[in-house]
C-alpha cells in the first residue's frame, strides 16, 4: 500500500507541475450566489466502465462529499470512513486520498435539483491536454473566482481521473451562477460543461462522448431544455471564441444525442 501511494503521489506531481505549463483556461467572469437548491433533488447514476470489486484510491475533488464517494463505488460510508480513520464526515480536504475497499465499478453520481434558472446548456473544452476539476479550481480561483467557473466537467483519463468520468463541481452542488460564459448573460441561465482537451487539435475521446451525451440528455429531459438551447461557447451570441474547438464532433455529438 506504501509503493501505491509513493506512485500515486509521484504521478500527480507530475500532473500538477505540467498542468500550470499548459495554457489558461477562458472562461468568462465569474458571477454570485443564486438561489439554493430545492429540498428535494434526483439521485441518478450514469454508466461507466466496469471491473471486479477491488481496492482503489479515489483523490478528493471539489465539492465531493463522503456521502457521494460512497455512491460512486457502491461501498458504505463507514467502510471509507474506518479505512481512512476519517473523525469528521463533513470535513475532507481537496485532494485527500482516500483508500475505497472492494470498490464496485464507478459511476457518475449526478444530481439534479428543481430550479427554472436553467435553460440553456453550453459545452467548453478546457484548451489544455490535461487536467481535472481540482486543477481548473486552483486556476480559477487564482484569477479571483468563486473556483472552478464550470458545472460539470469530463475528464479525459489524465491527472488521476478515468476518461470520461464526469466531476460535479461546487457550482452544481450549491446552485450557483456559471462563470464560464458571460456572453449573452449565459452564466446566469445556462449549464456549463467542459471536456478536458484542445479540440481545435486533439479528438473528443469515445468515453467523453459516451459520457458527455448520457449527462446532456440527462440534464435536457429534467430541466425541459430544448435542443435549440444546446450549443458550444463560440456558438453564443456576442462570444468571440471557437470553444469547444474547431475539431468537436458536432455532426456526431446530436447524432447520439437524438439516439439517447
Amino acid at each position: 500500500m506504501e509503493d501505491m501511494m509513493k506512485s500515486i503521489t509521484k504521478k500527480l506531481s507530475v500532473c500538477l507541475l505540467y498542468f500550470f505549463m499548459t495554457l489558461l483556461l477562458s472562461s468568462c467572469t465569474a458571477t454570485h450566489l443564486v438561489r439554493s437548491p430545492g429540498e428535494s433533488a434526483i439521485y441518478a447514476t450514469l454508466p461507466d466502465a466496469s471491473h471486479a470489486p477491488r481496492g482503489l484510491y479515489h483523490s478528493v475533488a471539489p465539492g465531493e462529499t463522503l456521502w457521494r464517494i460512497a455512491r460512486m463505488y457502491d461501498v458504505n460510508v463507514s467502510t471509507i470512513k474506518e479505512a481512512n480513520r476519517i473523525a469528521n464526515v463533513k470535513k475532507l480536504d481537496i485532494g485527500r486520498e482516500l483508500y475505497i475497499p472492494d470498490a464496485s465499478p464507478r459511476k457518475n453520481v449526478i444530481i439534479l435539483y428543481p430550479n427554472d434558472q436553467w435553460k440553456y446548456i453550453i459545452i467548453h473544452h478546457s484548451a489544455t491536454e490535461i487536467g481535472n476539476s481540482m486543477q481548473f479550481n486552483k486556476a480559477h480561483l487564482r484569477r479571483g473566482w468563486e473556483g472552478v467557473g464550470y458545472h460539470f466537467i469530463v475528464d479525459n483519463g489524465t491527472c488521476g481521473k478515468d476518461d470520461g468520468q464526469i466531476e460535479t463541481t461546487p457550482r452544481w452542488i450549491k446552485q450557483l451562477n456559471g462563470a464560464h460564459c458571460k456572453a449573452d448573460n449565459m452564466n446566469e441561465k445556462a449549464i456549463g460543461i467542459c471536456l478536458v482537451g484542445n479540440f481545435s487539435r486533439d479528438k473528443v475521446s469515445s468515453r467523453q462522448m459516451r459520457s458527455l451525451v448520457s449527462l446532456v440528455n440527462r440534464l435536457r429531459g429534467f430541466y425541459k431544455i430544448p435542443k435549440k438551447n444546446i450549443m458550444g461557447h463560440g456558438q453564443v451570441q456576442g462570444a468571440r471564441t471557437e470553444c469547444p474547438g474547431s475539431r468537436f464532433p458536432w455532426k456526431k455529438f446530436w447524432s447520439r444525442l437524438a439516439r439517447g
